[in-house]
């Protein structure tokens, strides 16, 4: 497994930026993943699972912006994001080497579908997730409303190899002990994570655990009921589309900000 440990590097000057947030810390899971947090600024107001525009400027002296979920839940005083790295991407190739003390740009103006208020109540819910598509669902299990909306939380994340399940992993572990939500918490959350290359107790893309009904099976719970169940979806543009399918296979519907329904997918996110 990579090197997990902070990154703990002094305070360097950089020149200030517009809408200009600090660099708390960074933590790389693996070689093509790594979490950072930021100072967050007083005035932004957020729903978990919502997503920003963060980034740097560019060369050429202009902002370089992408969309990026926050991980953190909603009450929390710095924000956290998770990333991927891209050696030859226009911006993370550049994000993916920034220390603490660097500055980010942050265009405080978050939106998104995961959220609450897009889905009919409901007892159970549903987080699919692949790679950094955790990122929201970081942000919506550490938020207390998560847990009383619904009796039982699922959170399944599929990825490639087993070191890329580290950051959703040790968050999940950790809720239980959690000062702030551990009671919240309880005994309603279920983690199912998956992985598609290397060796897993659990292998396989998680829509085939649906279509075959392994994961209802391995969870102990009954399939999926538009009466009683609802579902977040964050992930690929494939994985998406596919769920998207499985999901109104089951009788949900997609919802929205606008028309609340069974089930939300992030558009923004592709990862």
């Amino acid at each position: 497994m990579n090197d997990m440990t902070d990154m703990n590097v002094p305070v360097k000057a950089v020149p200030t930026l517009p809408d200009a947030q600090t660099v708390t810390s960074v933590k790389h899971w693996t070689d093509r993943l790594f979490s950072f947090r930021v100072t967050r600024p007083r005035s932004l107001r957020f729903r978990s699972g919502e997503f920003v525009m963060i980034g740097l400027m560019g060369d050429n002296g202009k902002p370089l912006l992408r969309a990026y979920s926050i991980a953190s839940p909603s009450w929390d005083e710095e924000l956290e994001f998770y990333s991927i790295k891209v050696q030859d991407g226009p911006l993370t190739s550049k994000l993916q080497h920034i220390e603490q003390g660097d500055e980010i740009i942050l265009r405080p103006k978050p939106v998104g579908t995961l959220v609450h208020d897009a889905l009919l109540p409901g007892k159970r819910i549903y987080f699919f997730a692949t790679g950094t598509g955790f990122a929201p669902f970081a942000s919506l299990l550490r938020d207390p409303e998560t847990y009383e909306r619904y009796d039982e939380v699922i959170i399944t994340h599929t990825c490639r190899e087993v070191a890329e399940l580290a950051y959703g992993r040790e968050l999940v572990e950790n809720l239980a002990d959690d000062p702030l939500i551990g009671d919240f918490v309880g005994d309603k959350l279920k983690y199912y994570p998956t992985t598609t290359r290397e060796e897993s107790p659990k292998m396989g893309r998680v829509t085939e655990k649906l279509k075959s009904g392994e994961l209802f099976e391995d969870l102990g719970v009954p399939p999926i009921d538009p009466a009683s169940d609802r579902a977040m979806v964050c992930g690929s543009i494939g994985l998406n589309n596919d769920l998207k399918e499985i999901l109104e296979g089951f009788g949900l519907r997609e919802g929205a900000n606008s028309e609340p329904a069974e089930y939300v997918v992030e558009k923004a996110f592709v990862g």
